[in-house]
């Protein structure tokens, strides 16, 4: 196995590129570790990339935040702007491991094992965030709910790696939340889980909204139906409901020993109900 340290994002894509058995990409670490130690995977080529120019750094843009691969989830944590422009992103990135896994974890990695059950997945989702992709080609934007496929699986071509990670600009009366069920009061995997990100007009009414969920189906899911159901609207109950309804036909889960189809379809639709609200407070602290 060859650990490379290339001293560029480009030279690093070109490594990938030219790499013809299994390569993998080093940021964190804290997922690649324990597969290599549990014999998950025996890469012929690993790539540091955490050294690299902006992967450690979070930096204001256009009105939002950009948040480098190599950014972990203690720091987004303990960043002011980060905190105050999008609570539910840095919530669903904290409950990622341990203490001392926070000190090594990344948003990037979270998203890249194409994990249907990965916490900060469906909140980035919600956010409407933007990953930032080099390649051999050069660097593209792709939106974050089209990077995962299917369970372990992402849409990245050969030689391709995510450099950072872009949360949009936020309005005044804006704010997103992140909510999951776990079997065990900590650190482990969602059964189920929702992002909500909401929007208010001038009069109070919910001028924009995106919906995510999360270990309900083969990736982490955007709802366009949820959100359309909360629109022009208070959250009123009839609103709640249709908000319900929608993400519960949105769900397609496994059944197995951590939850039934449906237990994960009657909590994917708790768990929004809870997170619209809590968003909805929050925005409505914002305005």
């Amino acid at each position: 196995m060859q650990y490379m340290k290339p001293q560029s994002a480009a030279e690093a894509a070109e490594l990938l590129a030219a790499n013809e058995g299994v390569a993998r990409v080093l940021a964190g670490g804290t997922d690649l570790l324990v597969q290599l130690k549990a014999g998950m995977i025996e890469p012929d080529m690993i790539v540091d990339i955490k050294h690299l120019d902006g992967m450690g750094d979070i930096t204001a843009e256009d009105g939002g935040l950009r948040i480098g691969a190599a950014v972990p989830g203690q720091k987004l944590g303990e960043h002011a702007d980060a905190v105050a422009m999008w609570p539910g992103v840095v919530e669903a990135c904290e409950l990622i491991g341990s203490t001392q896994v926070q000190g090594r974890c990344t948003m990037v990695g979270n998203l890249c094992n194409g994990s249907p059950a990965a916490d900060s997945v469906p909140a980035m989702v919600a956010a409407g965030a933007v990953a930032r992709i080099t390649g051999p080609d050069g660097t593209r934007d792709c939106p974050v709910e089209d990077i995962p496929v299917s369970p372990g699986k992402i849409s990245l071509k050969k030689g391709e790696f995510i450099t950072s990670i872009f949360l949009p600009a936020r309005p005044k009366g804006a704010s997103d939340a992140y909510l999951r069920f776990i079997p065990r009061t900590e650190m482990d995997i969602a059964v189920a889980s929702a992002g909500v990100n909401i929007e208010l007009a001038a009069d109070g009414t919910i001028a924009a909204a995106r919906v995510a969920l999360g270990a309900v189906g083969p990736k982490v899911a955007l709802v366009p139906d949820a959100a359309a159901a909360i629109i022009g609207t208070k959250l009123e109950d009839p609103a709640i409901d249709a908000l319900v309804k929608a993400c519960e036909a949105a769900c397609n889960p496994i059944d197995d020993k951590r939850g039934t189809v449906e237990f994960r379809t009657t909590v994917a639709g708790v768990l929004a109900k809870r997170a619209a609200k809590i968003a909805m407070q929050r925005a409505g602290d914002n305005a």
